[in-house]
């Protein structure tokens, strides 16, 4: 920059970041404090755009009292009660405005730990040609019972992808040839068809759903176990920053034909479909289904330490071994040049199905309660006016200085009685509270409380932002 010049930005598109020279020579040190101010509200007026902000007044959902008649799980009753979700048919949910908001924080919180430990996200395309799972055997129906399948127009027969090992193998047929082009992890977030006999259980169990599906390709099995293990502890920090770490554990399963044993992330709740022992000094669990004698000695763990619960599965990891390579053809040349096939594995979690988890899990007789991470918003401020306009200015002027530092709100500004709003924002469930009233105007500041039950507290103009950014209640 040189001597004597200021910049101010060139506004030639909504977040344009260049900037155009004044100069200041001759000019008062009050205009050139004028110009930075200016700097300094245009960026902030770039924050406030940027941020997510809501008046709830123009939120096209509403709440409800009842859930349908035919909806009898506690995640999908409150979902649909608060506005969240839409049931379309069984098995099958839309996401409305608050349920996608969540579903996101959600779906960032697994893309961060993924790609943390070098994961690279892509989308492969939901349609399936047979002709890679017959190579596996799995475009029989006797193998895998729960396709969609449909038929061109030319008549070729097509599927909905249920998962995709084995197109994921073709494609990197293309790219790995040595044992320097791994090891690999490509994952996506990517709808999945399932045509489950019975959907139920909300939107814990659908025939359509996105899944986070991350794949590993190694050289051997030694490779594959170093990042086996950690993918194990991202998932469990994904669970812990989802606000259920504590309630879920590291479930010792069968490994099928892979492997002896694969590893289920399982959430207790009252309501899981799941039976597993814990080990709460160690921290993990072994499902029912490989509770035997012979299991708990090779673990060293005896019986009586064990708690049997129910639980929810929100996660897994299974070693795949060569079975897919094998069938695809998916081999490297090692520093020997001799041909050999990759040794694989398969890391899932659902985000809609977290999202359920998170509710059966965490919602209390009133509604929802969101863990800070996950809400869909960072602040739900509420107006309670009274008819007082100076109660409705204050909460405008909230309102704004939120959005422009950055903070993600849904301002209530229905004219409604407080009972209504409180009760609606108690369903809803957002994490922190702001309510601007009479008394708080009078007393010159706001009522900061948290939604899992932390105290109300009065928190003057000055000290709100940092306390909302750096502070719990």
């Amino acid at each position: 920059m040189t001597s004597g010049k200021h910049l101010l930005p060139l506004r030639s598109g909504l977040f344009a970041t260049s900037f155009l020279p004044i100069q200041s020579s001759n000019r008062s040190s009050q205009s050139i404090t004028y110009r930075l101010l200016t700097v300094v509200k245009y960026f902030l007026r770039i924050i406030a755009l940027q941020c997510g902000a809501m008046r709830q007044s123009q939120l096209f959902t509403k709440t409800r009292k009842n859930a349908p008649k035919d909806e009898v799980a506690k995640n999908a009753q409150l979902l649909i009660r608060a506005g969240y979700i839409h049931k379309e048919m069984a098995g099958a949910y839309a996401l409305l405005p608050l349920g996608l908001r969540v579903f996101k924080k959600i779906e960032n919180i697994i893309r961060q730990e993924m790609n943390a430990i070098g994961g690279q996200e892509m989308i492969l395309p939901a349609l399936q040609s047979p002709e890679v799972w017959k190579k596996s055997g799995r475009w029989d129906d006797e193998v895998i019972d729960v396709w969609f399948k449909t038929m061109l127009k030319d008549g070729a027969e097509l599927g909905l992808g249920t998962t995709h090992e084995e197109p994921l193998s073709a494609l990197m047929k293309e790219f790995i040839q040595s044992y320097k082009d791994l090891p690999r992890y490509p994952y996506q977030f990517q709808n999945k068809f399932r045509n489950e006999l019975r959907a139920k259980s909300g939107i814990l169990r659908t025939r359509e759903f996105v899944m986070k599906d991350l794949y590993s390709f190694s050289k051997d099995e030694k490779e594959f176990r170093a990042f086996y293990e950690e993918a194990a502890k991202a998932y469990l920090r994904v669970f812990t920053r989802a606000g259920i770490g504590e309630k879920t554990y590291r479930t010792f399963a069968s490994g099928g034909s892979f492997s002896k044993f694969s590893d289920e992330f399982q959430t207790v709740c009252d309501t899981g479909e799941d039976t597993i022992y814990v080990h709460e000094a160690k921290r993990i669990a072994i499902n029912k289904e490989v509770y035997k004698d012979e299991v708990l000695a090779e673990l060293g763990i005896k019986k009586e330490q064990l708690k049997e619960v129910a639980a929810i599965e929100v996660g897994n990891i299974f070693p795949l071994g060569t079975k897919y390579s094998s069938a695809l053809g998916l081999k490297y040349k090692d520093e020997a040049g001799k041909l050999k096939p990759v040794v694989m594995g398969s890391y899932g979690i659902g985000p809609a199905r977290l999202m359920g988890t998170i509710v059966e899990v965490l919602a209390d007789e009133k509604g929802i309660v969101w863990p800070a991470e996950v809400s869909p918003f960072d602040i739900h401020l509420i107006s309670i006016t009274g008819g007082n306009s100076d109660v409705v200015a204050d909460a405008d002027r909230l309102y704004q200085l939120l959005q422009e530092h950055g903070i993600d709100v849904l301002y209530d500004d229905r004219d409604l009685r407080a009972g209504e709003k409180f009760a609606d924002a108690d369903l809803i469930g957002i994490a922190r509270r702001l309510i601007v009233s009479e008394k708080t105007l009078s007393e010159g500041g706001a009522e900061l409380s948290e939604r899992n039950g932390g105290g109300a507290v009065l928190v003057h103009d000055s000290a709100l932002i940092e306390r909302i950014k750096h502070q719990s209640v």
